[in-house]
């Protein structure tokens, strides 16, 4: 199992917060010795102010030890740090709890309006902005996510995008969101991160596949949480070179989440996503594969149901491993097994249950009540033969017409695409068609 795991590789691009959930993940899990996921915790812990958190992880790792006097002595420094920054950051906090403050963020042109509202009716200074992102920063460094990320997006409202802490601002309201739960938050603020990195010249183009690397592995809490995650994890990668590219120079392993996304997604917006998904899973073959990649290029580049069949197998290990498809399991399953089903049945007609369910890796009475359901609820256009233990397939010929209307609006969306990327750069804000 521990050949699957991608904690190491994913907890490189994420903040150290972040990663405490993959690690308690893991030791639940017995991928690896679980006094050595402990340690890994203990060491990335110390370096917050977590002290808390840090102590009581240190006695599960060593119950018969007493806890050594620098972490209690680090806890007297921290609770000290809290107990002054709540003294000093008292005027903020009137500010936030203040009741016509979201109506004036929401009303103001810009930040300097914003300013002047506040040192007209709040007492407000400006040296106070740089002392709000300090504030949010230890808030947030001992755990206390929701008073940071009050303190972050009032920080974020008052400054240009230009500040030296406007971006690590954002980094910082969406690491809060992520590990409050609050996904709709979150998604509000990937996009505007999305945004910024997509739209900010940085002094070279390292730094830009930097701030995408990092995007990408930080939206995996909210691919597989949201609930229009997949969406947004397929918006950003279809047709899209920017993060293609991210992908095939910095981390061919988020391939695996594509994957599952793919295979998981009903969404008919998203039909080229699996031509565009095999293509990079073929060029980056020598680099990167696991089980789901390998199912798909089993499947829909040689055809070979039972190398599909032993690859789906390893995927139940992978899923039921993974930190953010474990809750994927049981509809991961479902589609893998329909998609080998819409497979077999392009090159077969009359195909044997028997044979199916050998394919499907279901017994034969459970693959039969499986094609069933699949016929009642109209997902499948056949017909079902009890006696002789065969399913007919039914013939559907797609019309020129057809095909021609589909390539059509394909192109037309494409067109459109350019059309406003080529309108972004020259300046014009008046799109050809907003998406």
């Amino acid at each position: 199992m521990a050949q699957y795991d991608l904690t190491n590789k994913i907890g490189q691009y994420l903040d150290r917060h972040l990663v405490a959930p993959l690690l308690e993940f893991l030791a639940a899990q017995s991928t690896y010795n679980t006094q050595e996921v402990l340690q890994s915790k203990l060491d990335l812990l110390s370096e917050t102010k977590m002290m808390d958190y840090v102590i009581d992880v240190f006695k599960k790792l060593h119950s018969n030890e007493e806890v050594p006097p620098k972490y209690l002595e680090k806890r007297i420094i921290v609770v000290e740090e809290y107990k002054q920054v709540q003294e000093n950051s008292k005027a903020i906090s009137a500010i936030l709890e203040s009741p016509d403050l979201p109506e004036q963020i929401q009303n103001s042109r810009d930040f300097r309006q914003l300013v002047d509202y506040l040192i007209k009716n709040h007492n407000f200074k400006t040296e106070m902005i740089d002392q709000i992102y300090d504030y949010a920063k230890l808030y947030y460094e001992c755990g206390d996510y929701s008073t940071a990320s009050q303190y972050l997006n009032l920080h974020n409202e008052l400054v240009p995008t230009t500040d030296k802490n406007y971006l690590s601002g954002l980094w910082g309201k969406l690491a809060c969101n992520i590990l409050l739960h609050q996904w709709d938050y979150g998604v509000e603020d990937f996009e505007k991160l999305k945004n910024f990195i997509d739209e900010e010249s940085f002094r070279n183009s390292l730094q830009t596949l930097q701030q995408r690397t990092w995007l990408l592995h930080w939206g995996l809490y909210l691919y597989f949480n949201h609930a229009k995650g997949w969406d947004l994890l397929l918006d950003l990668l279809s047709n899209n070179a920017k993060y293609l590219n991210v992908i095939q120079t910095t981390c061919p392993h988020i391939l695996r989440y594509w994957a599952t996304t793919v295979i998981i997604s009903k969404h008919s917006r998203h039909s080229n996503a699996m031509k565009e998904l095999i293509q990079v899973i073929q060029q980056e073959s020598y680099t990167y594969k696991d089980p789901i990649t390998e199912f798909i290029e089993c499947l829909h580049v040689n055809f070979d149901f039972d190398g599909a069949q032993k690859k789906l197998k390893e995927c139940e290990i992978v899923l039921s491993n993974d930190f953010f498809l474990v809750n994927c399991y049981d509809l991961f399953m479902e589609h893998a097994r329909l998609m080998i089903f819409e497979t077999f049945c392009r090159i077969h007609q009359c195909i044997s249950i028997g044979m199916l369910a050998e394919k499907l890796d279901m017994v034969p009475d459970k693959a039969e009540r499986w094609i069933v359901n699949l016929i009642r609820n109209a997902r499948l256009d056949a017909k079902l033969d009890s006696k002789l233990g065969h399913v007919v397939m039914g013939v559907h010929a797609v019309s020129p017409y057809q095909q021609i209307i589909g390539k059509s609006e394909y192109l037309c969306m494409k067109s459109q695409v350019l059309a406003n990327s080529a309108a972004r750069k020259l300046g014009d804000k008046t799109y050809a068609y907003d998406f």
